[in-house]
């Protein structure tokens, strides 16, 4: 099948090593148990596409009876993205959401004006030894929508497209690329996408997007002659053709980019805004503790403890 006829699939080496505008390699830092390598924001690049926040989480192995508890925590002007390789995650948040997400599915929740969220893992995955591989990533909201009322979409596995031709995998999980459409609701251009290569695959970066941008999780891959092993980020320069070619032991590789938003960003915490008057007062109401009499409630089930705000 010819899954991107735009680009001939032959030469990883059409373009020059300038054709990568920013490398990014991503900070480590110990959670207690499990590390968590953290790719964007990142000193010289703020996002790429919608895409402001890229964390690798794991891999780690857990104990019986040990599992990640992320207690509920606010989120204002984005939508957060859960997407595991190993392991599990149950999600709960005050739009009334509760859903347990497993390898290969999504889980979409947009906070727009505020929202809060947990994730743990599951009383199941805790009765014996577990793990947990994965990415978690939070996309801006176009300005148009940075106040809309929050919400929250799950899709299994079964329901996010797939493409597969000579020794390359790919599962979309967000927007479009190469001709398929991913089932969560966008607010602005988007594509992220689970790719797996086989040894010597080559795969076509989609055409189609202004920012695009390749996370290596496992293995190797080469640009124009020069090799990049895992785990690193390449965003490339807008308008190129770009085919990358697995190493000797394959890759698996997250790609994402889509439309340039209007403007830059604050980041504070949880928060993303536009403005830095939205993050003063949602550092207010998260303070005051005032549950669903503002912008802020707790999820239904989970709401014995939560992240106090940051001195």
């Amino acid at each position: 099948m010819s899954w991107n006829p735009a680009i001939e699939p032959g030469c990883p080496d059409e373009v020059g090593i300038d054709a990568i505008e920013t490398l990014i390699v991503p900070r480590a830092r110990d959670l207690g148990g499990f590390e968590v390598r953290r790719a964007l924001p990142a000193p010289n690049r703020q996002m790429v596409g919608p895409f402001i926040f890229f964390d690798q989480a794991g891999p780690a192995e857990l104990l019986t009876g040990q599992g990640i508890d992320v207690r509920p925590h606010p989120h204002i002007g984005l939508g957060t993205v859960t997407y595991l390789y190993r392991g599990d995650f149950h999600h709960r948040d005050s739009t009334g959401a509760d859903q347990i997400i497993r390898p290969g599915e999504l889980n979409w929740m947009v906070a727009g004006r505020g929202v809060s969220h947990s994730e743990r893992t599951s009383a199941a995955a805790r009765t014996g030894p577990n793990g947990l591989f994965g990415i978690q990533t939070w996309l801006a909201l176009p300005e148009s929508h940075e106040d809309m009322t929050p919400m929250f979409e799950h899709h299994g596995k079964e329901t996010l497209p797939m493409i597969e031709d000579h020794g390359v995998s790919v599962r979309l999980i967000l927007g479009n690329a190469y001709g398929k459409f991913a089932p969560a609701t966008m607010f602005s251009e988007t594509f992220y996408a689970d790719v797996r290569l086989e040894a010597g695959a080559r795969l076509p970066m989609p055409d189609d997007h202004e920012d695009r941008g390749i996370y290596i999780v496992e293995g190797s891959i080469s640009i124009a002659g020069r090799e990049f092993e895992a785990p690193q980020m390449m965003v490339f320069r807008p308008g190129d053709r770009i085919t990358v070619a697995a190493g000797e032991k394959g890759a698996r590789l997250m790609i994402l980019g889509g439309a340039t938003l209007s403007g830059p960003r604050y980041i504070w915490w949880n928060f993303v805004a536009s403005s830095r008057e939205r993050i003063e007062e949602a550092k207010a109401e998260w303070r005051a503790q005032n549950w669903g009499e503002g912008r802020f409630d707790l999820p239904v089930d989970d709401r014995d403890e939560h992240i106090p705000l940051p001195e």
